[in-house]
């Protein structure tokens, strides 16, 4: 028997085998009642079943509500090389901690190849559906595959905003960045700056995406943005001195380091001659020579969260599947009032 297309249900086996829903229920639930059941029609439901691949999917008992317990995590880098384990840490202690909670064991899927460069969910011998559902962490995740999770109605939470894939909604719960980075500007502000400048990316990821908004929101579309296209910090520097700003806000805190540095060489002094505030904790360890002024990820928050989030999708609870939680100020050293000239 050829095996139907697509993701099959209890109704197409129950077709295929020529019986009814509840008779396939019995059967896959191996409850009392099924003693009832025929032994040739038993045999011809699990015929179907073997044939079909249904039978080791566990999927199946999902959608009998009979859940595994067992939560998915995946993610798209490496979270525990000592370049990254710092910056992880409170997202996978927050999904621990709620999955502790609501009874239920983590999976960590570490089979994915790399394939440009990237991990894929998607691959021959992939195992998403041992698990209830999966909690995805990444800087960057590929809308093809957050769309086809949607598409195949496979349980699933994103720790950071992600963008509509291919026009569908992904779960996720994310740090508010936008509101976070334009609080930063409006704080400078109110310290008498007039001028500012943004050095990232300002895009590759919602998180940076997020953040360049923010700025632009609170200060102005014509501001300075220093991106990839200067990677040296002395040409930053010059770049935004030139630009006549007072405060820089830096997507990455190395970025703000080595902007610094780069001032101090020029014989400036942070923050009297020049502001710099860091939007977020640093993603690999930086030695820092100042406590930086700006904000932190609520990651433990996120990584709890999510994991509720989850469950409540599984049980159908979930009202609201995006949810951003606020960043905490970070009160710093190095935001001052502008220099006067």
């Amino acid at each position: 028997m050829p095996q139907a297309p697509g993701r099959l249900t209890q109704r197409d086996i129950a077709r295929l085998a020529g019986v009814s829903q509840t008779t396939v229920s019995l059967v896959l639930n191996n409850r009392p009642d099924a003693a009832r059941i025929a032994p040739e029609t038993r045999e011809r439901v699990l015929r179907v079943i073997r044939e079909t691949g249904y039978a080791a999917d566990p999927l199946a008992r999902r959608m009998l509500k009979q859940l595994n317990q067992i939560l998915g995590v995946f993610t798209y880098e490496p979270v525990f090389p000592s370049t990254s384990a710092d910056f992880y840490y409170p997202f996978l202690r927050g999904i621990e901690e709620s999955a502790e909670l609501s009874g239920c064991d983590l999976l960590l899927f570490t089979s994915a190849p790399v394939q440009d460069g990237i991990r894929r969910i998607f691959h021959e011998n992939n195992r998403l559906r041992v698990a209830d559902g999966c909690v995805l962490l990444g800087r960057a995740i590929p809308s093809a595959e957050l769309s086809r999770l949607v598409t195949e109605d496979y349980p699933f939470v994103c720790v950071g905003r992600r963008d509509d894939a291919d026009g569908l909604a992904v779960p996720y719960v994310g740090a508010d960045y936008v509101s976070a980075t334009a609080e930063q500007v409006d704080r400078a502000r109110a310290l008498g700056h007039e001028r500012f400048a943004f050095v990232g990316p300002g895009a590759v990821a919602e998180s940076s995406a997020d953040r360049l908004e923010g700025f632009r929101r609170a200060a102005g579309e014509d501001t300075l943005q220093v991106g990839v296209e200067l990677p040296d910090p002395v040409d930053r520097l010059e770049r935004i001195l030139a630009a006549g700003a007072t405060a820089v806000l830096v997507d990455f805190l190395s970025d703000a380091v080595e902007l610094t540095e780069a001032a101090r060489g020029r014989g400036l002094r942070i923050p009297e001659d020049l502001s710099v505030i860091a939007l977020g904790d640093p993603t690999t360890p930086v030695d820092a020579p100042l406590d930086y002024t700006g904000f932190t990820i609520p990651r433990q928050e996120m990584g709890r969260q999510a994991v509720d989030l989850l469950t409540e999708m599984l049980h159908g609870q979930a009202t609201v599947t995006q949810r951003l939680l606020a960043c905490r100020p970070v009160e710093g050293e190095t935001l001052a009032p502008p220099p006067r000239h």
